[in-house]
């Protein structure tokens, strides 16, 4: 934490938890940091839009991160980035951004200009500990920051209707810590969920704008299909001839 009371990523990267308590911790003095006041960008703005996703190495703990910017409106490439790095936490429900995260940023970090939005194939406040991937990384960046899950982890919700912007309240209890979205006429839902700096509202209608032909946001389509190829890179470098 910073003299100002702001959280410094660098100190934050430094003292990466190595474990559940540690983690736990880190996510209750971070919490108070996710920003919930912001609307965020209106859909289809003047600039770019980031998806992340990780892919896994188990056997080599190896984990290969993705950054794909695209257009806001236009939803076109404009740029892509990956990292690799060693998994350096356990595998932890509710814990998972601490095995993502470092990585992560070293692909935001490489791509040619700052996003100004980014979408977390994952959960923000939708987290039993309302600190999902997409609020963390949101505090450590600053950035505005949603989640979009392919599911609903541990919360509630009535299915949405059958048309294409439907959408019904994730609940926890009787709270509501996102929406499940269809995306597609007559396909699952999707589950949107606030990161940092982004009101709900505008969560989904981003998500629905990414999402004009699939289920799920071409950022994370993208993002997906990235990771995968850096991981596949990276064992066949690993295995080349020579290669220590």
């Amino acid at each position: 934490m910073t003299s100002n009371g702001t959280v410094s990523r660098d100190d934050e990267l430094r003292n990466w938890p190595a474990d559940e308590a540690a983690a736990r911790a880190a996510q209750d003095r971070l919490r108070p940091h996710v920003v919930l006041d912001e609307p965020g960008p209106e859909p289809g703005f003047a600039g770019t839009v980031a998806g992340v996703d990780v892919a896994y190495d188990d056997e080599r703990g190896v984990v290969a991160a993705a950054a794909v910017a695209l257009d806001a409106r236009t939803r076109a490439v404009v740029d892509e980035a990956t990292a690799v790095g060693p998994v350096s936490f356990p595998y932890v429900p509710g814990l998972l951004a601490f095995r993502e995260i470092p990585t992560v940023l070293a692909a935001l970090d490489r791509l040619a200009r700052v996003p100004d939005l980014v979408v977390c194939d994952g959960y923000g406040l939708a987290h039993p500990r309302r600190f999902g991937l997409a609020c963390h990384l949101g505090v450590l960046t600053g950035l505005p920051v949603i989640g979009v899950a392919k599911n609903p982890f541990t919360f509630t919700y009535e299915a949405p209707g059958p048309e294409r912007g439907a959408t019904s309240a994730l609940l926890d209890g009787g709270e509501e810590v996102g929406r499940a979205l269809r995306t597609q006429p007559g396909v699952k839902p999707v589950f949107v969920s606030v990161g940092h700096r982004v009101g709900l509202d505008r969560a989904c209608a981003h998500t629905l704008r990414l999402a004009a032909s699939y289920r799920q946001p071409e950022t994370t389509r993208a993002a997906d299909a990235l990771c995968r190829r850096a991981l596949v890179d990276a064992r066949d470098d690993a295995q080349a001839p020579g290669t220590p």
